[in-house]
């Protein structure tokens, strides 16, 4: 295992290509979504004319996701790039495994389940092209012209719940501290990511704490969270008990 000097020696190493995009995405069973949300994603770059580098992370989901990830990557040559790691390794480990092999000066974070559709990729773009000050554009559900679909009340009502504790507790800025749908300048991520300690859901809530702490700036884009067609949710009881705790342990700690 690397520790986190050593991550980030491997990122300083890495060929960096400047104004190109990295989209990682984390997979553990996603076959059916996987190859709808790379053609999606293919598909936005394409329409702007802008290349793309795809990056799957795949912790050996047993409903084969892998076999889906390499029969991608034999019919786009060049696109896409796969990290595959032996066992489930979680979210925070997947996107540093994932940053370290990205092409890109710019990194986006987004879920494989088609939850985030890659259309609000171009407006994430557009705002931080305008704003070269600019380091981390995050996609909200709770600004005017966002919001969810498919959500039951139960969901919507934990979902709520959980963001405005973080903001209670530690108000880092943003209006959406449990999204992961961000775009990031690759130096930024460098600089905190090798620091989460979280797991789970507090790992997306941890990044922003750090990245005020270093005093990076945000933007903000609406999106529309909608849920998951394919596959079962991986939210569940210990999931929330993780946040819970993360949450706890970064108001005491941060």
């Amino acid at each position: 295992m690397e520790t986190a000097a050593e991550n980030n020696r491997s990122m300083a190493d890495k060929q960096v290509t400047k104004s190109l995009y990295s989209v990682i995405l984390p997979t553990y069973n996603e076959r059916e979504n996987l190859p709808l949300v790379f053609y999606l994603i293919h598909e936005t770059f394409a329409s702007i004319n802008k290349p793309v580098d795809v990056v799957i992370v795949d912790d050996s989901s047993p409903d084969n996701t892998l076999e889906v990830a390499m029969s991608l990557q034999t019919a786009y040559p060049n696109k896409i790039q796969i990290v595959s790691r032996k066992g489930k390794l979680g979210l925070g480990s997947a996107y540093l495994a994932g940053l370290q092999v990205a092409k890109g000066d710019k990194i986006i974070f987004m879920d494989a389940d088609l939850s985030h559709h890659p259309k609000f990729i171009v407006p994430m773009m557009q705002l931080m092209d305008n704003n070269s000050d600019v380091d981390i554009v995050c996609g909200t559900r709770y600004r005017k012209g966002g919001g969810v679909a498919g959500w039951d009340l139960k969901r919507k009502l934990t979902s709520r719940g959980a963001n405005f504790l973080a903001t209670f507790l530690l108000n880092p800025g943003p209006s959406d501290l449990t999204g992961s749908f961000r775009l990031y300048q690759r130096k930024a991520l460098e600089q905190v990511l090798p620091q989460v300690r979280s797991k789970g859901y507090a790992f997306q809530m941890e990044i922003l704490v750090l990245a005020k702490a270093h005093g990076l700036k945000f933007a903000e884009v609406p999106i529309t969270f909608v849920d998951r067609i394919y596959g079962e949710s991986k939210l569940g009881a210990n999931e929330i008990i993780l946040y819970l705790k993360g949450l706890l342990y970064l108001f005491f700690t941060t």
